[in-house]
């Protein structure tokens, strides 16, 4: 599943406080629980551990491990059993001055799964993991197919997930003793449609279940290949919708995925602007032609949205995290869709110099 801004959001709330704690000694617990994983032994690996914390030799250091230890285990309890994601969670005394003590638990369920199991003591609080998932709110399919091969992948921000790999029918340039030059020539023809044909299914058994968090497709082999491939319309119109680019390349397989990527940058960057671009477009359009159906501006648009008038609420990525969550919150309460807009294209400049905020409505206000 794809990360949404607003998910992405709220880990880096966490992230950033958590990044702000510094232990003065090896004494911050961190526990990732991975999904479907049995949380009773996540909390009796913790117990043990709190038992062993007692040959720690500094007494300070004893007591604080102790401490967060004891906290952690409290804290996963509360939670019964294992989110759907899994859990990552974090305790220590946060205290900045010796022999003080501020015992803290921070916990949250990832919005993609953890595969992975940790606990680990140490002066900082593991997050990289978590500022991994950060960059994955962009999902991909990429296809790379010849004659002989196809591979079908998913990209997630920069990790890359083998789907499916087929193999063809179709023989060789050169026809078997016996048969006529037309005979094979048919035959070499159905085989190519059997296996363009297979490749096809293999994307939507794939690809159409994953919805909108497919965010576009790229196909990559030879180009008179993807040409033949294309042209013969066996793809349905919700994945030919999807795709955004093919490009020409001299491999298949793990090389041939490796190669798309390498040329797809440009593709992959573009629809991600593109997205924000079509947004403001359309705010801009509405400002220029129904000016009385937006609104921007902080005052104008929290007004809007005290009376239930906003259809989509645009907030730009520069205000502070803890105003966009709220606004988020208040938005969605009310069914309206919410928009986060960067600051990297020139609309989001736009918007920033606007405020930051700013509303396309249901109907309009008066002044």
């Amino acid at each position: 599943m794809a990360i949404t801004p607003q998910e992405k959001l709220r880990l880096r709330k966490i992230i950033a406080e958590l990044k702000e704690q510094k232990a003065l000694h090896t004494e911050f617990v961190s526990v990732y629980v991975p999904k479907d994983y049995d949380l009773v032994k996540i909390i009796q690996h913790l117990q043990e551990e709190l038992g062993t914390a007692s040959n720690i030799k500094s007494s300070v250091t004893r007591k604080n491990v102790q401490m967060a230890l004891e906290k952690m285990i409290v804290h996963l309890r509360q939670y019964g059993r294992t989110p759907a994601n899994g859990i990552a969670a974090f305790s220590g005394n946060v205290a900045a001055t010796e022999g003080k003590v501020d015992v803290r638990a921070w916990s949250i369920e990832p919005p993609m799964p953890l595969n992975t199991r940790i606990y680990r003591c140490d002066k900082n609080f593991v997050t990289d993991i978590l500022e991994d998932m950060m960059m994955i709110h962009l999902v991909y399919g990429l296809v790379v197919l010849d004659k002989r091969d196809a591979t079908i992948a998913l990209l997630r921000g920069k990790t890359m997930q083998i789907l499916q790999k087929t193999h063809s029918e179709v023989p060789g340039k050169f026809k078997a003793g016996g048969q006529s030059a037309a005979r094979f020539a048919r035959l070499r023809e159905g085989a190519l449609k059997d296996h363009f044909k297979k490749i096809c299914d293999y994307m939507k058994d794939q690809f159409l279940p994953l919805g909108n968090n497919l965010k576009g497709i790229i196909i990559g082999g030879p180009g008179v290949t993807i040409n033949d491939f294309l042209n013969h319309e066996y793809l349905t119109g919700e994945l030919q919708r999807k795709i955004l680019g093919t490009k020409d390349l001299s491999y298949t397989e793990e090389f041939g995925l490796q190669e798309l990527l390498d040329k797809s940058e440009d593709l992959l960057s573009e629809e991600e602007v593109a997205m924000e671009k079509k947004v403001m477009l359309s705010f801009f359009t509405m400002l220029r032609e129904t000016p009385n159906k937006i609104t921007y501006g902080e005052k104008e648009t929290l007004r809007a949205l005290e009376m239930n008038a906003v259809s989509v609420l645009i907030l730009s990525e520069s205000l502070p995290d803890e105003m966009v969550l709220k606004l988020d919150e208040q938005a969605q309460a009310g069914g309206s869709t919410v928009k986060i807009i960067s600051i990297e294209t020139r609309e989001g400049v736009q918007l920033k110099e606007m405020g930051g905020i700013a509303a396309m409505l249901r109907f309009e206000i008066g002044n």
